[in-house]
């Protein structure tokens, strides 16, 4: 009687490019941190929480915002990079420059192609709310774990930061020479079974109000009109 016939090894799990040359960002050293495990169970309740259909907003967004296209007078000039599998919730990075490790990066309820096709069309608005703390625990607005989202004044479910995975560093590691431009990586560059993978990089302004309030406006090059992004994060 022959044995039966062994199963298959399981595929390789991915792992990183080893050519990721991607540096720390000078300005934003990574702390240790106890809310490590808070953030990867919200991110893990995160994951079953359904793509809401957009109801009225509380939060007052203007959505006729103009400013100079080529700088904002007390900004910050960051890189942003918003990226995803088209019928997959769309992630935003925010580095200091095309060649650091991100120091911020959002998972939001968007599904990638609607957030971009909505782009397409001109004005886009995302708001990022989330509570002050009641015990007066000094946390850096962008190490917030969880943030309650708006696009264009409705509530389109919820934001959460995670830690970068080795794919979304070898995603940035691919984009590392452009500064500007939008696109697909094919599913062999990023060794993924999901397919291409859809990609928006451009240049924004970070504008800090306060200790509570961030925004970050997408500069079009040269002053272009086109699709215009903002981005606050506000804490109240």
């Amino acid at each position: 009687m022959q044995n039966p016939q062994s199963p298959p090894p399981p595929s390789p799990r991915y792992s990183p490019s080893p050519n990721v040359s991607l540096q720390q960002s000078p300005h934003h050293k990574k702390k240790p941190s106890k809310s490590s495990k808070i953030i990867r169970q919200v991110r893990s309740v995160f994951r079953s929480f359904p793509i809401i259909t957009p109801t009225a907003c509380k939060f007052p967004v203007t959505l006729h915002h103009h400013h100079d296209h080529n700088h904002i007078h007390g900004g910050t000039r960051m890189t942003g990079t918003l990226f995803g599998y088209r019928k997959s919730r769309i992630n935003l990075a925010i580095q200091e420059n095309p060649r650091c490790v991100p120091m911020l990066i959002l998972e939001l309820s968007i599904v990638t192609g609607k957030l971009l096709q909505d782009m397409g069309q001109g004005l886009v608005r995302i708001a990022l709310e989330c509570e002050k703390h009641k015990d007066g625990a000094k946390t850096q607005l962008i190490d917030e774990p969880i943030w309650t989202l708006y696009c264009n004044g409705k509530k389109t479910g919820y934001g959460v930061k995670r830690e970068a995975t080795d794919e979304d560093l070898n995603v940035m590691q691919l984009l590392h020479a452009m500064s500007i431009g939008a696109g697909v990586l094919p599913s062999e560059a990023i060794d993924s079974a999901q397919g291409e993978l859809t990609y928006m990089r451009a240049n924004f302004e970070r504008v800090t109000g306060s200790k509570d309030s961030e925004t970050y406006y997408m500069m079009n090059p040269d002053g272009n009109s086109g699709a215009e992004l903002s981005i606050f994060f506000v804490r109240i």
